[in-house]
């Protein structure tokens, strides 16, 4: 799949500040509400948590492993070196994002501390696996943020072979194209096209404003009839102490 990464990686640093402010749960309401659902990649969960407020934004790149239908041949340098995941982790670019669907297979490990060390090394944001990783001790003290389902020390060799790199992927339920805007927070990630990210950059940060003011409303004591969502006259009251106007206070 030719994309232009050049135009799309302008598109994103123009962007990511602001929408590095916003979660992927205000992410995923505000796509919801436009019609986009299963944006968001289900049970996959930092494996170090990250720490409030921090989120990453990068561009996905893809592989694809399928079950196994043959004998493992054992390791083969040869033939590693032309699997799908070694040229794909072999040209990862500063600002990608690794992501893999290895079928959410419970029973393989598909990265562990050293392929999540060359990844950091080229530069990589994160990597998301759709399963299980190894190492994961190691893992977590390389500095590469890795979300995955869970971990198993066997190789992936035992189950899975990679077939594809670089074309649409399921990601627990989410269809991920590359080039995709991925968002990641400690609750997950998000992928959706530049367009949308655009979108969310520039309307998310007010919802994620508003909110911040409501959760301190309710917190003095405040009723959600009141404040969540806000009516008129309460959005007049958040206009007048912060400055700050809303147009989607959904």
């Amino acid at each position: 799949m030719e994309i232009d990464t050049a135009a799309i990686d302008a598109r994103i640093d123009a962007i990511r500040d602001n929408l590095s402010r916003v979660s992927t749960a205000t992410t995923c309401q505000l796509l919801d509400l436009m019609g986009w659902r299963n944006t968001y990649m289900r049970g996959m969960a930092p494996l170090k948590r990250m720490g409030d407020g921090v989120r990453l934004v990068g561009r996905a790149r893809t592989c694809r492993y399928l079950m196994r239908r043959g004998p493992h041949q054992g390791h083969d340098p040869v033939a590693r070196r032309q699997s799908a995941e070694i040229v794909s982790i072999e040209s990862l670019q500063p600002g990608e994002i690794f992501c893999v669907d290895a079928l959410g297979l419970p029973t393989a490990g598909i990265i562990g501390d050293i392929l999540s060390t060359r990844m950091r090394v080229r530069g990589a944001l994160a990597a998301i696996i759709h399963g299980s990783v190894r190492d994961t001790v190691e893992v977590k003290d390389v500095g590469l943020p890795v979300l995955c389902n869970g971990m198993h020390p066997g190789a992936s060799g035992r189950e899975l072979v990679a077939v594809d790199h670089d074309l649409p992927i399921n990601m627990g339920g989410a269809q991920v194209l590359p080039g995709d805007v991925i968002l990641i927070d400690d609750e997950g990630a998000i992928a959706m096209p530049i367009e949308l990210a655009e979108y969310v950059a520039e309307d998310g940060t007010e919802k994620e404003d508003l909110e911040i003011w409501i959760r301190g409303k309710i917190e003095a004591g405040g009723s959600v009839h009141d404040y969540y969502p806000p009516t008129p006259e309460k959005l007049e009251e958040y206009q007048q102490e912060t400055g700050k106007t809303v147009q989607k206070p959904n």
